[in-house]
């Protein structure tokens, strides 16, 4: 049977589409191949015309769920003043719907444990990735040098990471709203703080000026 141009990348992109859901929704040891094809509508006999191993289709998955999410956060920044795109970002982030959402969410919350587990090939993509969100990050806060806007923007992924992570596990409402609470509201002073020390550092760079005029 002939199939139209484009069919078997349009069928990969499918079975991958599929997979990125459920590996979010199940982790990436809880389904087997022959569900994920499953999933897509396919049999599990046409997978390795597709992929060399399950492992290729995890990694592939897991890169398309985190280009999902950082491709929420350019849609966010945007539309938002320059000022506060990066609380912006936490707010997408750290709430009720991501946290109720898992195969839909930042894979980070869902898969950071298992990929810690799995091979080498499959840390090193998720890293590159990673690194990728932390540039975005990094980029909203451009009253810092390169270095102190990276290093702020690894701890507070780390911070949102996290806390969608407990939130998830706490297993009572209350308790999960109010760990919600606690990482944002963590991250909105760690912005307070550091619009302050923006503002003292430029007028003591004012001062400086006048002094030496």
């Amino acid at each position: 049977m002939r199939y139209a141009k484009g069919h078997k990348d349009r069928t990969r992109g499918r079975i991958v589409e599929s997979a990125s859901l459920a590996l979010r929704e199940e982790g990436a040891d809880g389904v087997s191949v022959a569900a994920l094809m499953d999933l897509a509508g396919l049999t599990h006999g046409g997978f390795y015309a597709h992929f060399e191993s399950r492992e290729a289709l995890v990694v592939e998955a897991i890169a398309m769920a985190m280009d999902q999410t950082m491709s929420r956060w350019l849609q966010v920044i945007e539309t938002t003043p320059v000022p506060d795109r990066f609380d912006a970002i936490v707010d997408i982030y750290i709430n009720a719907p991501h946290r109720d959402n898992r195969g839909l969410g930042c894979p980070l919350p869902a898969l950071a444990a298992d990929i810690a587990r799995s091979s080498k090939t499959a840390r090193r993509a998720f890293a590159q990735k990673l690194q990728e969100m932390i540039e975005i990050m990094g980029r909203q806060l451009p009253n810092l040098s390169a270095e102190d806007g990276r290093r702020i923007a690894t701890a507070a992924i780390a911070t949102m990471t996290g806390t969608i992570v407990l939130s998830r596990a706490s297993g009572e409402r209350e308790l999960s709203d109010y760990i919600l609470e606690a990482g944002r509201q963590a991250l909105r002073l760690r912005t307070v703080a550091r619009k302050t020390d923006v503002v003292k550092m430029n007028a003591g760079r004012r001062t400086a000026r006048k002094d030496r005029a």
